[in-house]
């Protein structure tokens, strides 16, 4: 089947995407929080939505946006200062409210399954890792010249989808069991708030420091 990958490419996506899966980052945070203040439905919401995202990085990488992405210094400027200002609110709505990690109802009264699908996929789209490596690192494992490109990139785009989808449901199943624990510790939910705050604002960093073309 020409839109498969040879072995070897196929088996050193799969270390790199397993690598990346389990590497902290936005998304990650985004779906225990919810897992922790709002339940696993909350959290598989999150899961899905980031997994949308992924989805629309894979087709984006297709049709060759991606590309013009890597060789257009404005358009990746402006990619990051959107994603910057994002990733920045999200950090300030931490310090400022403390619903990302807050138990409370009072405080972090659930959101719809659709509010935290829209949020996941909007800090999926705009997460610097996610985005340098589908625009810099995907279309490494496909040749330019292969006529077959645009069929291999989807598998290997949907194959990471399907790589990661496990890993991040095993992670909200157990970050379930937290709660209890969390709920009796008002200082240690404070830090989470913090330390999601710092995780935002370093990646947002992150961001705006990259480069287009490394």
């Amino acid at each position: 089947m020409t839109f498969l990958p040879d072995y070897a490419t196929l088996l050193a996506f799969t270390a790199a995407a397993l690598v990346l899966t389990i590497t902290p980052g936005p998304d990650m945070t985004l779906f225990m929080s919810k897992t922790l203040t709002q339940g696993r439905l909350a959290g598989f919401a999150a899961v899905l939505g980031a997994t949308a995202g992924l989805i629309v990085h894979t087709i984006l990488a297709a049709v060759g946006v991606s590309a013009l992405l890597a060789a257009s210094a404005l358009a990746f400027t402006l990619l990051k200062i959107v994603g910057a200002v994002y990733l920045i609110w999200l950090a300030y709505q931490a310090i400022r409210n403390g619903t990302s990690f807050s138990l409370e109802a009072a405080k972090a009264p659930k959101q719809p399954f659709h509010r935290v699908w829209l949020q996941a996929l909007g800090v999926n789209i705009l997460n610097p890792k996610i985005v340098l490596f589908f625009v810099t690192f995907l279309p490494q494992f496909v040749s330019a010249s292969d006529p077959s490109a645009v069929g291999k990139l989807l598998f290997l785009g949907f194959y990471f989808v399907l790589l990661g989808m496990p890993i991040c449901a095993l992670m909200v199943i157990g970050a379930s069991a937290f709660a209890r624990f969390l709920k009796s510790s008002p200082g240690f939910m404070r830090a989470f708030d913090w330390a999601f705050a710092g995780i935002m604002g370093t990646f947002a960093l992150k961001l705006l420091v990259a480069k287009a073309n490394s």
